[in-house]
């Protein structure tokens, strides 16, 4: 099934004393690129979860967050760092005393000493944290999916209906294309004639040559054959399933390299145009192709 690579979901799990959160979204890139963000003392975990998401994933910019909050204050200790608060209280009383200044010395001074007081999380079993950001992951990896298969279904609409636009014009082109041989061949006879008093002399087969040198130079049946192969390569691989957004991004390059081929080709005003119609098709599609996973 066809994916986009703009996604979004979360998840929740509990365990005993404490409850994860797990928060993903995605977007276009050209690689897997996913970036974790977690709690410090959770960080030795950062490369199992990417491991789960590669599992689900093929393709996108995938941003984590993870947060892990305790149920019950229980769960954190508070530290006091005695000896630094007795190195403050000594500075401080040097200090007022070098100053002579008549001030006392109070417990919110020291209180206000950063890491004098600490709360610090309680041991977590590892294997029960685990387990918790699994299930939290999971349920927010299946939102996340659930969303970029939906999304991907859109894309796949948009761009068979432009698609069935470009099949349209080639066929127009293809209709044109002998027309023009055929116009080139009456302008360059009635040119011909102007510029001599005797259209009977006109040399036919010279005139076939030249008709002949023309076409050949002008002939755009190989290109056309080909855009028609590769609109069917494209129906094909739209249809596969798995990561497939960089072949139908290499066919697009392809569908290009032939319009431009026959753009160069034709001095037909009624193809030019067609050409210009294709190549605004064929970006609207492009466009699209860079979402797809």
């Amino acid at each position: 099934m066809l994916k986009s690579m703009t996604g979004y979901g979360k998840g929740e799990a509990s365990s005993s004393g404490f409850r994860i959160k797990a928060e993903l979204k995605s977007v276009n890139h050209r690689y897997l690129d996913i970036t974790v963000k977690l709690p410090r003392y959770l960080i030795y975990l950062e490369e199992s979860i990417k491991k789960l998401i590669k599992e689900k994933l093929g393709r996108g910019k995938v941003d984590v967050f993870i947060n892990l909050d305790f149920e019950s204050i229980s769960s954190l200790e508070v530290k006091v760092d005695i000896p630094l608060a007795m190195n403050f209280k000594n500075a401080l009383s040097d200090l007022r005393d070098q100053l002579q200044i008549e001030d006392s010395i109070r417990l919110s001074n020291i209180l206000s000493i950063p890491d004098v007081i600490r709360t610090e999380k309680k041991d977590l079993d590892e294997a029960s944290v685990w387990e918790t950001l699994r299930s939290a992951i999971g349920s927010a990896l299946s939102q996340l999916v659930v969303m970029r298969e939906s999304e991907g279904q859109q894309l796949k609409l948009d761009m068979l209906e432009k698609l069935g636009t470009i099949e349209e014009i080639v066929s127009e082109v293809k209709i044109r294309s002998p027309l023009v041989v055929e116009e080139y061949r009456k302008k360059l006879n009635e040119r011909i004639a102007a510029l001599l008093e005797e259209p009977a002399i006109i040399d036919q087969d010279r005139l076939a040559m030249e008709v002949a040198v023309y076409a050949d130079k002008s002939s755009i049946d190989e290109e056309l054959t080909r855009m028609n192969s590769h609109i069917a390569q494209f129906r094909s691989i739209i249809e596969e399933d798995g990561a497939i957004g960089r072949k139908l991004d290499f066919l697009i390059q392809e569908f290009n390299r032939e319009v431009n081929t026959i753009g160069s080709k034709s001095s037909d005003s009624i193809i030019v145009n067609k050409v210009v119609d294709l190549k605004s098709e064929i970006e609207k599609i492009r466009e699209q192709v860079q979402n797809i996973e």
